[in-house]
């Protein structure tokens, strides 16, 4: 059994489920578990460990293996240790069959994290060691719900020269992932007798027709955009609410929506053209923001030497794009170039019977570990 899946199997068997998605009592709530087993890894191996306090109880865990010289540059391995809910308790079991490795966080993204842990452990104890390198790890709290644990590392001021950022993206270098803007219409009517809706305006049908108008036209029109390594931007209609019963004539009615944004593309921007829309066809619709902090797409550019050497290192002549949004937007915006790398195909994430490919946890390991070394 290699390091990468030893590891593994410990961080599934400790639940980190994010504790926005159950009661507040919840056994398996937090990621304090898998924080502690990561702290005495580390420990075990020399490195210089931090606790960065988020909630209470929630830190991120930060491990740096110091060169021996003073350091030129610093790499950022930055997976995050939270998961999404579980079906049963059987999710916390790690089991292999066929090659593959079963249980909650196997691929999204546990497996990521041993497979950087395994990089790490064998570059502490390797002849090729960089001598002017820190490596720094970060294990980030609450990505699968605000981002936490990635604002306040951005915002302590932390600098590197550039992180990887561990998601499931099949060991591809990715450099650009689309943005998240999640926003809610509102329209109002007026309330009626069932018997006399002619009295009254129905906000329910109100929204019908600018539900179709944002599913056709507008998707349409999003669909002419294309970025090169992400495709065009896109729009979901997630859940529509409107109206009391059958026989009173809806006064209010509310969609949520999810638009997938290119880079160029805001908040500001998003709302603008939707409302122009709407004014066109005469429609109206109050908007509110779901979201406390902007999901911002992200985009690295090939010009900084260490994405081309990562790159050149894994023997991927072009980079990728994904359309999942991530950590690696905020740690960009804080001033921390990132692209995002990791074991796993994202089409495994939040699944009710989520595995990872115990070959690419392995393969993945041998990549990084291949580029750590090739630094100074």
């Amino acid at each position: 059994m290699t390091t990468g899946e030893k590891l593994l199997r410990e961080l599934i068997a400790r639940p980190s489920v994010n504790p926005a998605f159950v009661p507040a009592d919840d056994p398996h709530a937090g990621e304090q578990r898998v924080a502690e087993f990561l702290v005495d890894v580390f420990k075990k191996a020399g490195l210089v460990i931090e606790r960065q306090r988020v909630f209470p109880g929630r830190d991120n865990i930060i491990a740096r293996l110091l060169p021996k010289q003073k350091p030129a540059q610093r790499i950022l391995l930055a997976p995050h240790m939270d998961t999404v809910g579980v079906p049963d308790e059987k999710s916390f079991v790690p089991r292999a069959r066929n090659g593959r490795l079963y249980g909650r966080g196997a691929c999204d993204t546990k497996g990521t994290v041993a497979m950087m842990t395994a990089a790490l452990l064998d570059l502490a104890c390797s002849r090729r060691r960089p001598s002017r390198t820190e490596i720094a790890f970060a294990g980030l709290i609450d990505e699968e719900n605000g981002q936490t644990g990635s604002r306040v590392l951005a915002a302590s001021q932390f600098k590197a020269d550039l992180a990887i950022v561990g998601e499931p993206t099949e060991l591809r270098v990715v450099t650009a992932h689309k943005g998240d803007l999640w926003l809610e219409l509102e329209a109002r009517g007026k309330s009626a007798h069932g018997a006399r809706p002619e009295l009254g305006r129905n906000a329910v049908h109100a929204m019908a027709r600018i539900v179709d108008l944002l599913e056709t036209d507008y998707a349409a029109q999003l669909r002419k955009r294309r970025h090169s390594l992400l495709g065009n931007p896109t729009i979901n209609v997630g859940s529509m609410a409107g109206g009391i019963q059958p026989n009173i004539v809806p006064d209010r009615c509310v969609i949520s929506i999810d638009r997938r944004t290119l880079p160029g593309e805001t908040e500001t921007t998003v709302r603008r053209e939707i409302r122009a829309l709407l004014h066109r066809r005469r429609h109206q619709a109050a908007f509110r923001n779901v979201k406390a902090a902007e999901c911002l797409p992200m985009e690295t550019t090939l010009d900084l030497p260490l994405v081309r050497q990562f790159l050149r290192s894994v023997g991927q002549k072009q980079p990728a794009g994904v359309d999942f949004f991530c950590d690696a937007s905020v740690l960009s915006a804080g001033g921390i170039p990132s692209v995002v790398f990791g074991a796993g195909n994202i089409a495994q994430a939040h699944t009710a019977d989520e595995w990872i490919s115990l070959r690419s946890l392995e393969s993945g390991t041998a990549l990084l570990t291949r580029f750590l070394e090739s630094l100074p």
